[in-house]
């Protein structure tokens, strides 16, 4: 059985200050200010209400893992983001499931460079798996 707790949804935005400013205006507070993640060549921003917890994702350049996701769905909710204290065991019973790596397993300066990696499955779409 999978050990996941959800920690966010990350929402992709073109522009993540209009974005914050959006939000705040919907009740959310920023909970952790802006960083920006060299390796997928993006800035985020964590914010919540009422117990729940999104990432907002920017990309910083054209080349950034998320410039063609934004170019194909514009401003929206693209993955659900799972923590697990059994990585290894959790990660091989969702390959098993049908969920497939796109990325390798990197650090993310947004979660403290914990490691996380993205898998996709036909079903459902994007997930983010954070190793704690």
């Amino acid at each position: 059985m999978l050990t996941l707790k959800i920690n966010h949804i990350g929402y992709l935005v073109k522009k993540i200050n209009a974005a914050i400013h959006s939000f705040e205006t919907l009740g959310y507070r920023v909970c952790q200010e802006t960083v920006t993640d060299e390796i997928r060549k993006v800035d985020i921003c964590f914010m919540e209400k009422d117990g729940y917890r999104i990432e907002l994702i920017s990309p910083v350049s054209e080349d950034s893992v998320v410039s063609g996701l934004l170019k194909k769905y514009k401003n929206c909710p693209y993955h659900i983001c799972y923590e697990s204290n059994d990585f290894d065991s959790d990660f091989a019973a969702l390959r098993a499931d049908g969920f497939l790596p796109i990325d390798d397993l990197t650090p993310a300066p947004a979660l403290s460079g914990r490691s996380v990696i993205f898998l996709t499955h036909p079903a459902m779409g994007m997930i983010e798996l954070i190793r704690m």
